[in-house]
């Protein structure tokens, strides 16, 4: 399963983006999504989960904010980022995987496909 990320850019803190991730195949139904982003020359950080049967997971920094969902019928998950803070800045991956460990759905190792990312900057 190829992922490709879209909708990045520049946003002024409080404003709003969506990121879509498209899937390659028809099988990506079957598969767990997450999004993940990366700040600065830090380590990737779990953003938001959701599984195959649409249970969500969210880190405590976004929780409230940002809202996953999933179009299976377009292959696309989508990651609805609002009220954004310039501590959201960073590049956003989106990755999909078959196991199913929603207890460690934050962890990158759990996945084993990922977009090539989407530049967000939120700055005035």
């Amino acid at each position: 399963l190829q992922l490709a990320e879209s909708g990045g850019g520049l946003v002024r803190p409080g404003g709003s983006l969506r990121l879509s991730c498209v899937g390659s195949e028809f099988t990506f139904k079957y598969f767990n999504i997450a999004w993940f982003r990366r700040a600065g020359g830090q380590a990737r950080e779990g953003v938001a989960y959701m599984d195959d049967s649409g249970r969500v997971m969210y880190s405590d920094s976004v929780k409230g904010r940002f809202t996953i969902s999933r179009d299976n019928d377009k292959n696309t998950a989508y990651l609805q980022m609002t009220n954004l803070k310039s501590e959201d800045t960073g590049i956003y991956y989106c990755a999909s995987t078959g196991a199913d460990y929603p207890n460690l759905w934050y962890r990158e190792r759990l996945f084993d496909n990922w977009g090539q990312g989407t530049q967000v900057t939120v700055a005035s």
